[in-house]
């Protein structure tokens, strides 16, 4: 780890409102060298150690420089021959066949993709929205119209389904970004955001929103946890009522209706796994 690039970040930080396009070169070089770093996954936002997600608070706070050193600008290849208007460029920007061939991802047409991302090799992009911060283990499919948030880490051999929305976050600063783990699948049209961690080998079903304030409920058990999806967790939307109180409304809750071994995770099709 490059300490003395840290510590400029860390510096720069503190002085936020007065960074620019004009910012010193030693300060500019840094915040630029960190997002290149993110881009071609030599660095995080989170990473696993120890089996404890540590968060990279440091890389958070170059991303938020990143676009205070970048001013707005027409950015090419909109439909229709016409532009966007944005501070940051594609990742693909100036890629060509080479480019991709050694990324070894598949980009379908309509996927975008911000520069300061990382996608693995062997991962397939359909028209989808991976923003800044974020990382795509290898493997993965994000399908169509699935939106990966700033700072999202998903881990390998994912499928986020059609519509899904992973949640981003850059400030503040203590939030946590959403963390899917390996060999997990959301359904369509599912939801997870405020830093919610699904944990290896879990199944959402279609339609299921979880929030750091969700209640998650073992359906065997009774117990009730919230902000993390626990290993090989079989899950789908449901209502409980706190206190069993049938008086007041049902609350919104996400139900584990089972929980698998790795061996049946990896045998087993999502569509078995789902029914009751």
């Amino acid at each position: 780890m490059n300490t003395e690039k840290i510590e400029i970040i860390e510096n720069a930080f503190e002085n936020i409102n007065d960074i620019n396009s004009s910012s010193s070169s030693d300060i500019i070089s840094a915040i630029e060298s960190t997002i290149n770093d993110i881009d071609n996954g030599s660095i995080r936002v989170a990473e696993k150690i120890n089996e404890e997600w540590i968060i990279n608070q440091w890389i958070k706070k170059a991303i938020l420089l990143y676009f205070r050193i970048n001013n707005m600008k027409l950015i090419s290849g909109s439909p229709g021959n016409s532009n966007w208007w944005d501070k940051i460029d594609s990742k693909f920007k100036d890629w060509d066949e080479e480019n991709f061939t050694e990324a070894g991802f598949r980009a379908v047409p309509g996927s975008i993709v911000r520069k300061g991302s990382f996608v693995a090799k062997g991962s397939v992009l359909m028209p989808s929205f991976i923003n800044i911060g974020a990382y795509v283990g290898s493997g993965t499919m994000v399908d169509t119209w699935a939106t990966i948030g700033s700072c999202a880490q998903i881990g390998s051999d994912c499928h986020i389904s059609g519509g899904a929305g992973i949640g981003g976050v850059l400030e503040p600063l203590q939030a946590n970004p959403v963390i899917i783990e390996d060999n997990c699948f959301i359904g369509a049209r599912s939801e997870v955001a405020e830093g919610v961690i699904i944990r290896e080998g879990s199944v959402l079903s279609m339609g299921v929103y979880l929030s750091s304030s969700t209640p998650i409920v073992n359906r065997e058990t009774g117990e009730v946890i919230r902000g993390e999806v626990p290993p090989y967790s079989v899950i789908i939307p449901g209502t409980f009522s706190p206190n069993n109180d049938s008086s007041k409304p049902s609350l919104y809750c996400a139900i584990i209706v089972k929980t698998v071994d790795e061996r049946t995770r990896s045998k087993t099709s999502i569509n078995e796994l789902l029914r009751d």
